[in-house]
């Protein structure tokens, strides 16, 4: 039961991480940004939001956004997020599609609990790969925009990759150690009977033989 609901937490957590990595791939707001000094862009009301995607202008009567589009002469830290955080979502979409069918209340036919036990395992280290893809790039980021412009603050999109990274590490290690678990118990229990079987095998044998023995001083 406890090895149950760990699982399903560990399940829980990683779904939750892993829509948060696609939701801070598929947006723009990942720090705010001024080309001037902080008190100069507070009075002229004029921030700079930017992103793995574009870099939008945001003032009280102007929000413009510019794609970046020329990929080759992308900033390193850009491409590298771009590549990283898609590569996270794409090996998410697997991973959850293997804890799913890796849940106790889920049986596909006649399959057994070690199966299950390997596709937690398959599913928890791919969420374990997600994590370190999203880790690199929401660290990265902003330190890379800071060097080319003062960073002012971290944005939504930032924040909802950080968390995602945390729920998808946490995840994963749920569902490796619960597995873990389970497959050690159902080994000391086979063992158990496998011992409990020979030990009973072994005591018939000696009244077997006395019984040979005793037909064979008869005659």
């Amino acid at each position: 039961m406890a090895n149950s609901c760990l699982q399903l937490c560990g399940f829980l957590l990683s779904s939750l991480g892993w829509l948060g990595i696609v939701i801070a791939t598929s947006t723009n707001d990942w720090v705010t940004m001024c080309k001037y000094g902080v008190n100069t862009c507070k009075k002229m009301d004029e921030l700079l939001s930017k992103g793995p995607w574009e870099e939008c202008v945001i003032s009280t009567a102007l929000y413009h956004c510019a794609s970046f589009t020329q990929i080759l002469e992308l900033p390193a830290y850009i491409q590298t997020t771009r590549a990283l955080m898609i590569i996270g979502s794409i090996l998410g979409l697997p991973a959850v599609g293997l804890l799913l069918m890796s849940m106790p209340c889920i049986s596909l036919g006649n399959e057994t609990q070690s199966s299950k036990n390997k596709r937690a395992i398959l599913g928890g280290v791919l969420m374990l790969i997600v994590a370190l893809c999203a880790m690199v790039p929401t660290i990265w980021f902003p330190i890379g925009a800071n060097q080319e412009l003062r960073l002012m603050s971290f944005g939504f999109s930032l924040y909802t990759g950080w968390v995602g990274t945390v729920f998808c590490l946490l995840g994963g290690m749920m569902l490796m150690c619960s597995s873990d678990s389970s497959t050690s118990s159902s080994r000391t229990y086979q063992d158990n009977n496998h011992f409990y079987y020979s030990k009973q095998g072994g005591g018939n044998q000696p009244a077997a033989s006395s019984n040979n023995h005793a037909k064979s001083a008869h005659v």
